[in-house]
């Protein structure tokens, strides 16, 4: 009992220490976000006519801030997934801990498609329907508060969201989810997906719309890559088996 309560507490001083790490490295990387964070400013509202307007200075200290944490929480991504994989790799065999290696830039890669995609395809899509169902009946102007929360509700979930297929290959690796799993659930993911677009954008139906499709087809390709990782680490196992026959 001592020997499990020991075990234990080891465990948890070891995720503590991952945490703290992980805690700073976010830290470093949001203070190096601040010397940039007037360009991505600039970058964001380069195709706008005007100038956004700022009710108040707290207005202008928010915006610089998210952006600053969210590209700090990008550049973290790849430092949380090797703590984790730091963690949990004692518990690993040697070839899972390689995959599960492999995976860690792919998060990366992943969270960084899903902002452009979520800010080049998805957010010109929405912006110009809501302009133009203005267009003609009022004057349209911009505050920065509204348009940076309005691009990251539209951006950020797609950076999360992307990382899905990669989790779920990770998952199937280690034997925790099967296809066949997410196949049967399909239809409450699917609910919850399109729950969640409906959450993250404005409150019209283009929006969730435009928003819920995407989601769908990554849960699909989700499947699609768990099926192939599942269907390759069964010949592994079948050639592993057959070895430990002949020896």
């Amino acid at each position: 009992m001592e020997n499990q309560d020991m075990n234990l507490l080891e465990h948890l001083d070891e995720l503590r220490k991952r945490l703290i790490i992980t805690a700073v490295a976010f830290l470093i990387f949001l203070s190096a976000s601040f010397f940039f964070v007037k360009d991505i400013y600039l970058f964001f509202t380069r195709n706008l006519d005007s100038k956004l307007m700022a009710l108040g200075p707290s207005d202008i200290i928010w915006i610089y801030f998210t952006i600053a944490c969210i590209v700090a929480i990008a550049f973290t991504i790849p430092v949380l997934a090797l703590e984790i994989w730091l963690f949990v790799k004692p518990a690993l065999k040697k070839q899972e801990q390689k995959m599960a290696l492999s995976y860690i830039p792919a998060l990366f890669l992943l969270f960084i498609g899903g902002l452009a995609f979520g800010y080049f395809v998805i957010f010109p899509i929405v912006i110009r329907f809501l302009v133009k169902l203005g267009e003609g009946v009022m004057d349209i102007s911009f505050t920065a508060d509204r348009y940076f929360k309005f691009i990251i509700n539209i951006s950020l979930p797609f950076g999360v969201l992307f990382e899905l297929p990669i989790v779920m290959m990770f998952l199937t690796s280690l034997g925790i989810i099967n296809p066949y799993v997410l196949v049967k659930i399909r239809k409450y993911a699917y609910f919850v997906l399109i729950v969640i677009a409906i959450v993250i954008t404005p409150p019209e139906f283009m929006s969730d719309f435009v928003v819920s499709i995407p989601l769908l087809v990554l849960y699909e390709i989700s499947i699609s890559l768990s099926k192939f990782v599942y269907k390759r680490k069964q010949r592994k196992e079948k050639v592993t088996q057959v070895n430990e026959d002949f020896s």
